[in-house]
């Protein structure tokens, strides 16, 4: 599973980092995204969904280690450094958003309460 998370990685962005920190990357995701499934649910059970979830959280997370650019603003006296990037952490959204019919709910849950 990993090997086709990684191969879809290197397709979604070109890359130049070393296969063994992408390799790990795909792998954390994989395993990640497994630990937000409902229960008796696999990550095959998914079909192709679960792979290319998996590569835009790997994909998410090289982008914010990889990327010092982004810098928009930099100063020099008392420091200052701004740096704004719209599309962070969109690949998390886009990987729960299309695994939503196989995850845990997350976040606020009604409950109902006798009364």
């Amino acid at each position: 599973m990993e090997e086709q998370v990684l191969k879809l990685l290197k397709q979604l962005r070109s890359c130049s980092e070393e296969d063994e920190l992408l390799l790990l990357l795909c792998r954390t995701a994989c395993s990640r995204l497994k630990g937000m499934l409902k229960a008796g649910v696999t990550a095959e059970n998914c079909g192709d969904a679960f792979p290319l979830a998996a590569a835009w959280l790997a994909m998410d997370w090289l982008a914010d280690v990889g990327e010092s650019a982004n810098i928009t603003s930099l100063s020099a006296g008392d420091l200052t450094v701004r740096r704004e990037d719209v599309s962070r952490g969109k690949g998390k959204d886009q990987a729960v958003e299309l695994l939503a019919p196989w995850i845990k709910a997350e976040g606020f849950v009604f409950r109902g309460v006798k009364g």
